[in-house]
């Protein structure tokens, strides 16, 4: 698929990233990154390696940038780690955890260095690849963990319902951490820093050649 295309899609599905001051900062401070090793701050280099594998499965290189390439592992890194609670830091370690797991399982390797990328995208995905009544089921499970969780009870996550949501989390983190890219946002994206006049009905492709908005 062309990757333009693919990008206004996904943009038009997931709506526009918001722009805070943490958000700007971070995209600031990672867009001048390239060559400089990966040193995680929020995950552990064993989780850093797998991140980046996952996301340039999720976004390769084709006519534009891998979502590596564009830094968008240390962009969810740096955001993760600076915006998140310890609370949902220690939840998405745990969604994670149990996506490793599966796919020791599904490789049958023991240890996650082992797990190739061929493995880890037969992984995703099985994780990706579901029902509207398998998703339906998946949001409760998660729904009723949380619960379960903030009311101060002991409960278990189930590794297929974390590695499940690890999937999609990571997934839409690597989305709109590339859209919020410089180099994405100004050359595949439509991208205005000053925007113009209020215009209240119109297409896309009027407005931007049916691009999505980059911010």
């Amino acid at each position: 698929m062309n990757r333009r295309l693919a990008l206004k899609n996904l943009g038009l599905s997931l709506g526009y990233v918001v722009a805070t001051p943490t958000l700007i900062s971070i995209v600031q401070s990672c867009k001048n990154d390239k060559g400089v090793a990966f040193a995680p701050e929020f995950f552990s280099e064993e989780e850093g390696n797998v991140v980046i594998t996952l996301m340039d499965i999720i976004l390769p290189k084709t006519d534009s940038p891998s979502a590596s390439e564009a830094n968008v592992h240390m962009f969810v890194d740096q955001y993760i780690n600076v915006s998140n609670t310890e609370e949902e830091k220690a939840l998405f370690k745990a969604k994670m955890a149990s996506f490793l797991s599966l796919a020791k399982s599904k490789s049958g390797k023991d240890a996650v260095t082992d797990i190739t990328a061929e493995e880890l995208e037969s992984a995703l995905a099985s994780c990706l690849k579901l029902s509207e009544e398998q998703i339906k089921q998946q949001n409760i499970t998660m729904r009723n963990y949380n619960n379960a969780i903030a009311n101060g009870e002991v409960a278990e996550l189930d590794i297929n319902s974390g590695a499940i949501a690890f999937a999609h989390e990571l997934r839409g983190w690597t989305i709109r951490g590339y859209k919020a890219t410089e180099e994405i946002a100004k050359n595949f994206l439509a991208f205005d820093p000053i925007p113009g006049k209020y215009v209240p009905c119109g297409t896309t492709e009027e407005f931007t050649g049916g691009k999505a908005w980059a911010l």
